[in-house]
């Protein structure tokens, strides 16, 4: 049997998932690594313990397996920066998506530049960050000579190669998404040339002769073609069969985001959503949060005590006793501060409209809606551009919750696909791989993704939802200004 195997490099773990060719789990193994915090509002990863994570999850997966490997996709989350040096030596630590430390950078940094390359102004962006390391005179940033994501580190590594595939090079905010390549402009503001950064090119683009000792630590031949493939956003749209007008992808994982397809870039005059380039002729267009998993991971960790431990599956049993609505509280999940719609990252997590007869249950189920608010929230800025939400698709983590993929299929009022296997980032990353290798058609992956059965709304809980949003989407107007003064 022939095999293609998707490699997803998240925010916390790698995730090599091996597939055959209509979309079946053969394996799959997840290697987690940590965040680190140095100082506040900072969030870094050390890109050696990623690389070496992400070598021991291929390394289990290949274990034992009789199947012909066809080749290896790369799916990787956005935004991460590492300065290196000329070899490829780490200056840096991966400075990743959640880190805060840009904020007035980015507030600073012209705004008609997201014209160009789609990405919002906020710190998130290795723009921003780029324009803090100058501002403050770090030393790694007159030191490097690249500027790179987490994956361009790892094929330069493996490989020697110096490329970086579309929608890795869009979510930098350096990147013009109309000529698809570096930005003039974009490149003035932090303060590098283009010589700095690798070319970018196809998603489609394939690699092969990696490093022997690596492919041995991998247990696959030095001569298996990886395929670049794409940041995990577009991929988690192709990996679900989120591909025609219409089609909404939902993920929710550490983070959260909702995307469409698109045929030519959706900019915003408001700038509340990104427009990401992934091949020659499609971007996906959307918006994230900040806060998706990590929330229930924050109550979790809040409500259990040595004497009781409280499991995922306990926090949704307890949710499910609770009516939707959560008796009139209302969470804002702005933990860490929030991208699309405000991209404010002062904003704070706030529980409205507390009393007595709340109890854990409450705030169990009051978390997961307010999360699945903030994602309906950037829904309607997608609508007022044009965009309709005629049949949602669920992917990430939180799609293994019924509770949670019912609150979502409840709250938009519109049906919810599920896909058998919850890594439709790996499943499109291998899917674009046999785009490059076999010729696949993008658009046929719908005929390879074995889904679950759908999940319809319930329109009474709808209307109560409709009700609970109504207070929501204005509470962070009203609290603006607060957040602000408790920032400073």
């Amino acid at each position: 049997m022939t095999s293609i195997l998707g490699l997803d490099i998240g925010t916390t773990s790698a995730k090599a998932v091996l597939f055959n060719l209509d979309g079946k789990v053969l394996s799959e193994n997840e290697q987690p690594y940590p965040i680190l915090h140095p100082e506040s509002g900072w969030a870094e990863q050390d890109p050696n313990q990623i690389e070496q994570a992400t070598i021991t999850a291929v390394q289990n997966v290949m274990k034992n397996q009789s199947n012909e490997l066809l080749g290896i996709g790369l799916s990787t989350a956005m935004h991460s920066l590492i300065a290196i040096d000329s070899v490829g030596k780490p200056l840096s630590n991966a400075i990743i998506w959640a880190d805060q430390r840009s904020t007035a950078e980015a507030s600073n940094i012209t705004s008609t530049i997201y014209l160009n390359t789609g990405t919002p102004l906020h710190p998130m962006s290795p723009l921003s960050k780029l324009k803090w390391m100058n501002k403050h005179d770090i030393e790694y940033y007159h030191q490097a000579d690249y500027f790179v994501s987490v994956k361009e580190y790892l094929l330069y590594h493996w490989f020697g190669e110096k490329v970086v595939d579309y929608s890795m090079a869009a979510s930098t905010g350096l990147f013009n998404i109309h000529n698809l390549n570096w930005d003039s402009n974009a490149l003035v503001e932090a303060g590098i040339s283009t010589n700095q950064l690798f070319e970018p090119v196809s998603p489609f683009t394939t690699l092969t002769n990696m490093k022997t000792e690596i492919a041995e630590q991998m247990g696959i031949m030095p001569d298996t073609p990886f395929v670049l493939g794409g940041s995990d956003g577009p991929l988690a749209n192709l990996g679900i069969g989120a591909i025609h007008p219409g089609e909404t992808a939902i993920t929710i994982g550490t983070s959260g985001a909702i995307r469409q397809f698109s045929n030519e870039p959706l900019l915003d005059s408001k700038q509340e959503i990104f427009s990401y380039a992934f091949t020659d002729d499609s971007w996906i267009t959307g918006g994230p949060t900040n806060n998706g998993g990590i929330v229930l991971k924050w109550v979790q960790d809040l409500i259990s005590t040595e004497q009781q431990q409280y499991s995922m599956d306990d926090m949704n049993n307890l949710a499910n006793s609770v009516r939707p609505g959560s008796e009139k509280l209302i969470f804002l999940p702005y933990l860490n501060g929030e991208r699309a719609p405000f991209w404010d990252a002062q904003a704070k997590g706030s529980y409205i409209g507390l009393h007595p007869q709340h109890k854990k249950e409450h705030l169990i189920r009051a978390s997961m809606e307010g999360v699945i608010y903030s994602i309906y929230h950037i829904g309607h800025v997608l609508e007022r551009l044009g965009n309709q939400h005629d049949t949602l698709f669920a992917s990430g983590g939180f799609a293994r919750s019924s509770l949670w993929l019912q609150i979502l299929s409840d709250t938009f009022g519109k049906p919810v696909k599920v896909p058998e296997s919850h890594q439709s980032s790996a499943w499109g990353a291998a899917w674009v791989a046999l785009g490059a290798l076999k010729g696949h058609n993008l658009k046929d992956i719908k005929h390879s993704i074995p889904m679950k059965a759908e999940i319809e709304p319930n329109m009474d809980y709808h209307q109560i939802y409709q009700e609970q949003f109504d207070i929501y989407q204005g509470l962070y107007h009203q609290l603006k200004e607060t957040f602000k003064k408790l920032s400073s």
